[in-house]
Formats: C-alpha cells, structure tokens, sequence
C-alpha cells in the first residue's frame, strides 16, 4: 500500500488531523509512507483496539 497524501481525497480535510499516517510519524507534507501487507494488517488492529487513529487515506479515481 502506497499512502500519499498528494493523491487522498480527504486531503486538507478534517480527517488530516486524526489521520494514522500523522499520528505514526512525524512527516513533510507530501511525503508518501509505503506499508506492507503484515504493516497494513498490523494498523488496523491496532486501530480496531482503539490504540491508533484509524487509516483514513482514500486514492482518488483516475478518469479516463
């Protein structure tokens, strides 16, 4: 999974503040995170645990 803010649709949003991505490192605005399946799996039970924010980072559709 590749998070980058650049290609949320909740950028600039309410959503940023209490976004995991935030909440997990402290990062440059643009600055894409790549987790990986086990990473991803890993957050959303930490998230369902109600430890971390849950991922709220949605990519935009590309038209055509």
């Amino acid at each position: 999974m590749n998070i980058d803010c650049e290609t949320c649709v909740m950028r600039a949003s309410e959503a940023c503040s209490d976004c995991v991505v935030s909440f997990l490192v402290q990062r440059e605005p643009g600055d894409a995170i790549v987790i990986d399946v086990a990473e991803e799996r890993a957050v959303r039970m930490l998230a369902k645990a109600g430890l971390v924010p849950e991922l709220r980072h949605l990519p935009r559709t590309v038209s055509s």
